[in-house]
C-alpha cells in the first residue's frame, strides 16, 4: 500500500451570504481537519458574517452567486486539492485524509461526503440515503455534499460554470466526462434548516423538480427564483 503524500496541501473555500449565525463555527469546525487553508468568500452580506469570519486564513469580498464566489476563493487558493464546502456544513475527523486516499484511486476525479442532515426521523434519514445513491448512480453532486477535487481537474472543466444557481450539479455533469465521481467514506454533517422551514416532503420534491427540469435543458438561472434563500 503507497503512503500518503503529506505534501498535498487543501484548500477549504467558504462561500458566505448572511451567514452569521454559522460562520465562526464552520471556520472553527475545519481548524479541526488538520492543515488547511480556510478561504472565506463573501457576496455582500449585510449582517456580521465578515466580523465572524476572522479565524479564516483569507476573507476576500466578491461577487455575489455562489459559483462566482467558489471560482473567485479558488484563485486566491494555494492547496492542490480544493475542497468546497457551505457554511452551515461541517466534516467529521479524518475527512482530509479520506479525500487524499479518494482522489488517489484509479479514474476518480473528483468526490463528495456521505450527507447526514443534522435532525433525526426517518425522513432526515431518507433524505440522506437519496443523496448518496443520486452521486453513485449519477455522479451529481449536490454543494451541501461537499465537492472536493485537485486544482489541475477543477483547472480542466474550467471552475463552475457562470450559473447562478445549479452550478453544482452542472460542474458534476462536466467532471463526469473526465472521469469518475464518488461518494468518501467520510460524513458532512449538513444543518437541517431548510427542510425544517420548508418541509421534509416540499423542499424534497423541489429539489428532485429543478434537477430534472435543468437536466432537461430549462435554464438554471429560470429555476433560481423558485429555490428562495433560507438563513
Amino acid at each position: 500500500m503507497q503512503a500518503p503524500d503529506l505534501r498535498v496541501s487543501f484548500s477549504l473555500i467558504l462561500p458566505t451570504l448572511n451567514e452569521a449565525d454559522c460562520i465562526a463555527e464552520a471556520i472553527a469546525a475545519a481548524r479541526q481537519f488538520g492543515p488547511c487553508e480556510v478561504i472565506v468568500v463573501d457576496g455582500g452580506s449585510t449582517d456580521d458574517t465578515l466580523a465572524r469570519a476572522g479565524g479564516a486564513d483569507l476573507v476576500l469580498s466578491g461577487p455575489r452567486g455562489r459559483a462566482a464566489q467558489m471560482n473567485y476563493g479558488a484563485t486566491h487558493a494555494h492547496g492542490d486539492i480544493l475542497l468546497f464546502l457551505h457554511a452551515d456544513c461541517a466534516l467529521e475527523l479524518g475527512a482530509l485524509g479520506v479525500v487524499r486516499r479518494t482522489l488517489s484511486r484509479p479514474g476518480v476525479v473528483a468526490g463528495c461526503f456521505r450527507m447526514t442532515v443534522t435532525a433525526g426521523g426517518l425522513g432526515y434519514r431518507l433524505i440522506d440515503a437519496a443523496a448518496t445513491t443520486r452521486v453513485r448512480f449519477t455522479g451529481i453532486v449536490y454543494g451541501d455534499q461537499g465537492l472536493f477535487m485537485r486544482r489541475e481537474v477543477f483547472d480542466r472543466v474550467g471552475g463552475f460554470p457562470a450559473l447562478r444557481f445549479m452550478e453544482d450539479v452542472f460542474i458534476s455533469r462536466a467532471l463526469r466526462r473526465l472521469g469518475r465521481v464518488v461518494v468518501a467514506p467520510a460524513r458532512v454533517f449538513v444543518s437541517d434548516r431548510r427542510w425544517r422551514k420548508v418541509g421534509v416532503l416540499r423542499q424534497t420534491l423541489r429539489n428532485w423538480t429543478l434537477t430534472a427540469l435543468a437536466i432537461a435543458g430549462v435554464h438554471p438561472d429560470l429555476l433560481a427564483r423558485h429555490y428562495p434563500a433560507v438563513r
